[in-house]
Protein backbone atom coordinates (compact mmCIF):
# COMPACT_ATOMS: atom_id res chain seq x y z
CA UNK A 1 0.00 0.00 0.00
CA UNK A 2 1.51 3.37 -0.95
CA UNK A 3 2.25 5.88 1.77
CA UNK A 4 -0.53 8.41 2.41
CA UNK A 5 0.74 11.43 0.53
CA UNK A 6 -0.70 13.93 3.00
CA UNK A 7 1.12 12.20 5.88
CA UNK A 8 4.46 12.63 4.14
CA UNK A 9 3.68 16.24 3.28
CA UNK A 10 2.56 16.98 6.84
CA UNK A 11 5.74 15.52 8.28
CA UNK A 12 7.91 17.35 5.76
CA UNK A 13 6.17 20.59 6.64
CA UNK A 14 6.62 19.91 10.35
CA UNK A 15 10.27 19.03 9.83
CA UNK A 16 10.79 22.21 7.82
CA UNK A 17 9.20 24.45 10.44
CA UNK A 18 10.74 22.83 13.51
CA UNK A 19 14.04 21.59 12.14
CA UNK A 20 15.07 23.01 8.81
CA UNK A 21 14.55 26.62 9.81
CA UNK A 22 17.05 26.55 12.70
CA UNK A 23 19.24 24.16 10.71
CA UNK A 24 19.10 26.46 7.71
CA UNK A 25 19.85 29.39 10.00
CA UNK A 26 22.91 27.56 11.30
CA UNK A 27 23.81 26.55 7.75
CA UNK A 28 23.55 30.20 6.76
CA UNK A 29 25.61 31.21 9.79
CA UNK A 30 28.28 28.68 8.89
CA UNK A 31 28.30 29.85 5.27
CA UNK A 32 28.55 33.44 6.46
CA UNK A 33 31.35 32.55 8.88
CA UNK A 34 33.23 30.72 6.12
CA UNK A 35 32.90 33.70 3.76
CA UNK A 36 33.78 36.11 6.56
CA UNK A 37 36.83 34.05 7.45
CA UNK A 38 38.01 34.02 3.83
CA UNK A 39 37.53 37.80 3.59
CA UNK A 40 39.34 38.30 6.88
CA UNK A 41 42.28 36.17 5.70
CA UNK A 42 42.52 38.15 2.47
CA UNK A 43 42.27 41.47 4.29
CA UNK A 44 45.01 40.54 6.75
CA UNK A 45 47.25 39.32 3.94
CA UNK A 46 46.69 42.46 1.87
CA UNK A 47 47.22 44.72 4.87
CA UNK A 48 50.44 42.94 5.86
CA UNK A 49 51.71 42.96 2.27
CA UNK A 50 51.07 46.69 1.98
CA UNK A 51 52.73 47.26 5.34
CA UNK A 52 55.88 45.44 4.20
CA UNK A 53 55.91 47.13 0.79
CA UNK A 54 55.75 50.56 2.44
CA UNK A 55 58.76 49.64 4.58
CA UNK A 56 60.83 48.68 1.55
CA UNK A 57 59.79 51.73 -0.45
CA UNK A 58 60.35 54.17 2.41
CA UNK A 59 63.45 52.78 4.10
CA UNK A 60 65.18 50.50 1.59
CA UNK A 61 64.42 52.34 -1.62
CA UNK A 62 67.63 51.12 -3.30
CA UNK A 63 66.26 47.59 -3.49
CA UNK A 64 62.49 48.10 -3.21
CA UNK A 65 61.64 47.99 -6.92
CA UNK A 66 63.38 44.65 -7.41
CA UNK A 67 62.16 43.28 -4.06
CA UNK A 68 58.43 43.98 -4.47
CA UNK A 69 57.80 41.06 -6.90
CA UNK A 70 59.27 38.74 -4.27
CA UNK A 71 56.94 40.27 -1.67
CA UNK A 72 54.00 39.57 -3.99
CA UNK A 73 55.17 35.99 -4.48
CA UNK A 74 55.50 35.43 -0.72
CA UNK A 75 51.99 36.61 0.10
CA UNK A 76 50.53 34.76 -2.86
CA UNK A 77 52.02 31.55 -1.44
CA UNK A 78 50.66 32.31 2.04
CA UNK A 79 47.21 32.95 0.56
CA UNK A 80 47.29 29.62 -1.27
CA UNK A 81 48.34 27.86 1.93
CA UNK A 82 45.41 29.35 3.87
CA UNK A 83 43.04 28.11 1.16
CA UNK A 84 44.32 24.56 1.56
CA UNK A 85 46.87 24.33 -1.26
CA UNK A 86 49.91 22.08 -0.94
CA UNK A 87 52.28 24.92 -0.06
CA UNK A 88 54.98 25.01 2.63
CA UNK A 89 55.03 28.18 4.73
CA UNK A 90 58.63 27.58 5.81
CA UNK A 91 59.83 26.95 2.25
CA UNK A 92 58.01 30.05 0.99
CA UNK A 93 59.66 32.25 3.62
CA UNK A 94 63.13 30.84 2.97
CA UNK A 95 62.60 31.32 -0.75
CA UNK A 96 61.66 34.96 -0.08
CA UNK A 97 64.88 35.58 1.85
CA UNK A 98 66.89 33.65 -0.74
CA UNK A 99 65.53 36.00 -3.40
CA UNK A 100 66.19 39.01 -1.17
CA UNK A 101 69.84 38.17 -0.49
CA UNK A 102 71.28 39.12 -3.93
CA UNK A 103 69.61 42.53 -3.63
CA UNK A 104 70.83 43.05 -0.07
CA UNK A 105 74.35 41.88 -0.92
CA UNK A 106 74.81 44.14 -3.94
CA UNK A 107 72.83 47.18 -2.77
CA UNK A 108 73.26 47.30 1.01
CA UNK A 109 76.26 45.20 2.02
CA UNK A 110 78.54 45.95 -0.93
CA UNK A 111 77.04 48.46 -3.38
CA UNK A 112 80.36 48.68 -5.27
CA UNK A 113 79.88 45.19 -6.67
CA UNK A 114 77.11 46.22 -9.04
CA UNK A 115 79.58 47.42 -11.66
CA UNK A 116 81.75 44.30 -11.41
CA UNK A 117 79.23 41.54 -11.96
CA UNK A 118 79.90 38.94 -14.58
CA UNK A 119 76.31 38.00 -15.41
CA UNK A 120 73.49 39.21 -13.21
CA UNK A 121 71.25 36.16 -13.39
CA UNK A 122 74.10 33.70 -12.75
CA UNK A 123 75.37 35.72 -9.81
CA UNK A 124 71.87 36.05 -8.33
CA UNK A 125 71.32 32.31 -8.60
CA UNK A 126 74.63 31.67 -6.88
CA UNK A 127 73.87 34.07 -4.03
CA UNK A 128 70.45 32.50 -3.53
CA UNK A 129 72.07 29.09 -3.32
CA UNK A 130 74.52 30.06 -0.56
CA UNK A 131 72.21 32.35 1.44
CA UNK A 132 71.45 29.86 4.21
CA UNK A 133 75.14 28.98 4.54
CA UNK A 134 76.21 32.62 4.81
CA UNK A 135 73.22 33.43 7.07
CA UNK A 136 73.16 37.19 6.39
CA UNK A 137 69.80 37.73 8.10
CA UNK A 138 70.60 36.03 11.40
CA UNK A 139 67.79 34.19 13.22
CA UNK A 140 64.98 36.37 11.86
CA UNK A 141 63.87 34.24 8.86
CA UNK A 142 63.57 31.15 11.07
CA UNK A 143 61.64 33.03 13.77
CA UNK A 144 59.29 34.50 11.18
CA UNK A 145 58.72 31.07 9.64
CA UNK A 146 57.97 29.50 13.02
CA UNK A 147 55.44 32.17 13.99
CA UNK A 148 53.65 32.17 10.65
CA UNK A 149 53.58 28.40 10.41
CA UNK A 150 51.78 28.09 13.75
CA UNK A 151 49.31 30.91 13.18
CA UNK A 152 48.53 30.18 9.54
CA UNK A 153 48.27 26.48 10.33
CA UNK A 154 45.41 27.13 12.75
CA UNK A 155 43.69 29.43 10.25
CA UNK A 156 44.11 26.91 7.44
CA UNK A 157 42.66 24.06 9.53
CA UNK A 158 39.70 26.18 10.60
CA UNK A 159 38.95 27.13 6.99
CA UNK A 160 39.18 23.53 5.80
CA UNK A 161 37.01 22.34 8.71
CA UNK A 162 34.33 24.91 7.93
CA UNK A 163 34.35 23.90 4.28
CA UNK A 164 34.03 20.22 5.17
CA UNK A 165 31.21 21.01 7.60
CA UNK A 166 29.29 22.81 4.88
CA UNK A 167 29.59 19.77 2.62
CA UNK A 168 28.23 17.51 5.38
CA UNK A 169 25.36 19.88 6.07
CA UNK A 170 24.45 20.05 2.39
CA UNK A 171 24.31 16.24 2.33
CA UNK A 172 22.00 16.00 5.37
CA UNK A 173 19.44 18.68 4.55
CA UNK A 174 16.73 16.20 3.56
CA UNK A 175 15.35 13.38 5.69
CA UNK A 176 14.02 10.22 4.03
CA UNK A 177 11.25 8.30 5.82
CA UNK A 178 11.10 4.53 6.16
CA UNK A 179 7.87 2.50 6.04
CA UNK A 180 8.01 2.08 9.81
CA UNK A 181 8.33 5.84 10.24
CA UNK A 182 5.28 6.60 8.06
CA UNK A 183 3.29 3.89 9.82
CA UNK A 184 4.17 5.36 13.20
CA UNK A 185 3.25 8.88 12.06
CA UNK A 186 -0.13 7.72 10.74
CA UNK A 187 -0.89 5.97 13.99
CA UNK A 188 0.20 8.95 16.08
CA UNK A 189 -1.53 11.72 14.12
CA UNK A 190 -4.54 10.18 12.36
CA UNK A 191 -5.73 7.00 14.10
CA UNK A 192 -7.43 9.04 16.81
CA UNK A 193 -9.47 10.76 14.08
CA UNK A 194 -11.02 7.42 13.11
CA UNK A 195 -12.58 7.35 16.58
CA UNK A 196 -13.91 10.86 16.28
CA UNK A 197 -11.17 12.30 18.49
CA UNK A 198 -10.09 15.07 16.14
CA UNK A 199 -8.88 17.47 18.82
CA UNK A 200 -6.82 15.08 20.91
CA UNK A 201 -3.05 15.48 20.73
CA UNK A 202 -0.33 12.83 21.05
CA UNK A 203 1.31 12.31 24.43
CA UNK A 204 4.79 13.81 24.69
CA UNK A 205 6.51 10.50 25.46
CA UNK A 206 4.69 8.78 22.61
CA UNK A 207 5.62 11.56 20.18
CA UNK A 208 9.26 11.36 21.25
CA UNK A 209 9.37 7.60 20.65
CA UNK A 210 7.91 8.00 17.14
CA UNK A 211 10.22 10.86 16.22
CA UNK A 212 13.28 9.08 17.57
CA UNK A 213 12.42 6.12 15.38
CA UNK A 214 11.96 8.34 12.32
CA UNK A 215 15.19 10.22 13.01
CA UNK A 216 17.33 7.28 14.12
CA UNK A 217 19.75 7.66 11.21
CA UNK A 218 20.04 11.40 11.79
CA UNK A 219 20.62 11.02 15.54
CA UNK A 220 23.70 8.92 14.78
CA UNK A 221 25.32 12.16 13.66
CA UNK A 222 25.11 13.59 17.18
CA UNK A 223 28.50 12.45 18.49
CA UNK A 224 30.44 13.18 15.27
CA UNK A 225 28.76 16.59 15.13
CA UNK A 226 29.69 17.33 18.76
CA UNK A 227 33.30 16.36 18.07
CA UNK A 228 33.30 18.50 14.94
CA UNK A 229 31.88 21.49 16.86
CA UNK A 230 34.49 21.04 19.59
CA UNK A 231 37.24 20.96 16.96
CA UNK A 232 35.97 24.22 15.47
CA UNK A 233 36.00 25.78 18.93
CA UNK A 234 39.58 24.67 19.55
CA UNK A 235 40.77 25.95 16.18
CA UNK A 236 38.97 29.26 16.65
CA UNK A 237 40.53 29.75 20.08
CA UNK A 238 43.95 28.82 18.67
CA UNK A 239 43.66 31.27 15.81
CA UNK A 240 42.59 34.11 18.08
CA UNK A 241 44.81 33.21 21.02
CA UNK A 242 48.29 31.74 21.29
CA UNK A 243 48.70 31.39 17.50
CA UNK A 244 47.09 34.73 16.66
CA UNK A 245 46.88 34.97 12.90
CA UNK A 246 46.38 38.70 13.11
CA UNK A 247 49.51 39.36 15.17
CA UNK A 248 51.62 36.95 13.12
CA UNK A 249 50.75 38.57 9.78
CA UNK A 250 51.10 42.09 11.13
CA UNK A 251 54.52 41.07 12.49
CA UNK A 252 55.92 40.20 9.05
CA UNK A 253 57.06 43.78 8.47
CA UNK A 254 58.97 43.79 11.76
CA UNK A 255 60.70 40.48 11.06
CA UNK A 256 61.80 41.54 7.58
CA UNK A 257 63.00 44.90 8.87
CA UNK A 258 65.00 43.23 11.66
CA UNK A 259 66.51 40.83 9.13
CA UNK A 260 67.55 43.68 6.82
CA UNK A 261 68.95 45.70 9.72
CA UNK A 262 70.89 42.66 10.86
CA UNK A 263 72.43 42.24 7.41
CA UNK A 264 73.11 45.95 7.11
CA UNK A 265 74.60 46.53 10.56
CA UNK A 266 76.79 43.43 10.42
CA UNK A 267 77.63 43.94 6.75
CA UNK A 268 81.35 44.68 7.17
CA UNK A 269 81.92 41.69 9.45
CA UNK A 270 79.73 39.51 7.26
CA UNK A 271 81.58 40.57 4.14
CA UNK A 272 84.97 39.89 5.74
CA UNK A 273 83.93 36.44 6.86
CA UNK A 274 81.99 35.39 3.79
CA UNK A 275 83.85 37.17 1.02
CA UNK A 276 86.31 34.31 0.33
CA UNK A 277 83.43 31.83 0.24
CA UNK A 278 81.25 34.08 -1.91
CA UNK A 279 84.15 34.90 -4.23
CA UNK A 280 85.11 31.26 -4.57
CA UNK A 281 81.61 30.03 -5.26
CA UNK A 282 80.16 32.97 -7.16
CA UNK A 283 83.29 34.57 -8.67
CA UNK A 284 82.69 38.02 -7.21
CA UNK A 285 85.22 40.73 -6.58
CA UNK A 286 86.52 41.01 -3.03
CA UNK A 287 86.61 44.81 -2.89
CA UNK A 288 85.95 46.31 0.50
CA UNK A 289 82.37 47.42 0.92
CA UNK A 290 81.61 51.08 1.11
CA UNK A 291 81.11 52.53 4.55
CA UNK A 292 77.63 52.10 5.88
CA UNK A 293 75.64 53.94 8.47
CA UNK A 294 72.92 52.18 10.44
CA UNK A 295 69.54 52.89 8.97
CA UNK A 296 66.60 53.68 11.19
CA UNK A 297 63.41 52.46 9.60
CA UNK A 298 60.57 54.88 9.12
CA UNK A 299 57.72 53.67 11.23
CA UNK A 300 54.41 54.20 9.51
CA UNK A 301 51.12 53.94 11.27
CA UNK A 302 47.75 53.08 9.87
CA UNK A 303 44.27 53.98 10.95
CA UNK A 304 43.07 50.58 9.74
CA UNK A 305 42.07 48.20 12.48
CA UNK A 306 42.29 44.50 11.77
CA UNK A 307 40.51 42.39 14.35
CA UNK A 308 39.09 38.93 14.82
CA UNK A 309 36.05 40.34 16.62
CA UNK A 310 33.62 38.13 14.71
CA UNK A 311 35.06 34.93 16.18
CA UNK A 312 33.27 35.14 19.58
CA UNK A 313 29.94 35.40 17.77
CA UNK A 314 30.82 32.34 15.72
CA UNK A 315 31.69 30.46 18.92
CA UNK A 316 28.27 31.39 20.30
CA UNK A 317 26.62 29.74 17.29
CA UNK A 318 28.72 26.63 17.80
CA UNK A 319 27.67 26.34 21.43
CA UNK A 320 24.01 26.87 20.58
CA UNK A 321 23.84 24.14 17.95
CA UNK A 322 26.31 21.61 19.33
CA UNK A 323 23.44 19.32 20.47
CA UNK A 324 21.30 19.94 17.38
CA UNK A 325 20.99 16.33 16.20
CA UNK A 326 20.27 14.95 19.67
CA UNK A 327 17.58 17.59 20.27
CA UNK A 328 15.68 17.04 17.01
CA UNK A 329 12.93 14.79 18.48
CA UNK A 330 12.29 17.31 21.28
CA UNK A 331 12.12 20.13 18.73
CA UNK A 332 9.49 18.24 16.72
CA UNK A 333 7.44 17.27 19.79
CA UNK A 334 6.97 20.66 21.35
CA UNK A 335 4.31 23.34 21.19
CA UNK A 336 1.06 22.71 19.35
CA UNK A 337 2.11 19.28 18.08
CA UNK A 338 1.62 17.60 21.46
CA UNK A 339 -0.96 17.71 24.22
CA UNK A 340 -1.29 20.60 26.59
CA UNK A 341 -4.34 19.17 28.40
CA UNK A 342 -4.86 16.54 31.07
CA UNK A 343 -5.48 13.77 28.49
CA UNK A 344 -3.54 12.69 25.41
CA UNK A 345 -3.42 10.06 22.67
CA UNK A 346 -1.11 7.11 23.36
CA UNK A 347 -1.46 5.53 19.93
CA UNK A 348 -4.09 3.07 21.10
CA UNK A 349 -6.33 5.07 23.40
CA UNK A 350 -6.85 8.27 25.31
CA UNK A 351 -4.92 8.30 28.58
CA UNK A 352 -4.45 10.59 31.53
CA UNK A 353 -1.25 12.57 31.56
Amino acid sequence: MPYPFHVIKDFQYLFHIKCNLPWSFYHLSLCFSFALLADMFQYLLSFSQGHLSSLLEGTYSSLSRQALPHVNQLFSSLSLYLRGANVSVEASIHQFFNNLFPLVYTRLINPGLEGNMMMGSEMDDCLRMIRQDVNPFGPHPAVMAQELEGALGAGRQLGLALEEGLEVMNATEHVSMSKECVKGLVKMVYCSHCRGLTLIKPCVGYCLNVMRGCLASVSELDQPWRRYSSLLEQLTHAMAGHHSLELALLGVRGHVNEALLYAHLTGVRLFALSSPQVDKVCGLSTREPTSMQPMSPEVTTSNSTVTLSSLPEFLMYLQRYKSFFAALPEMLCEGENVVDDSTCWSGDEVVER
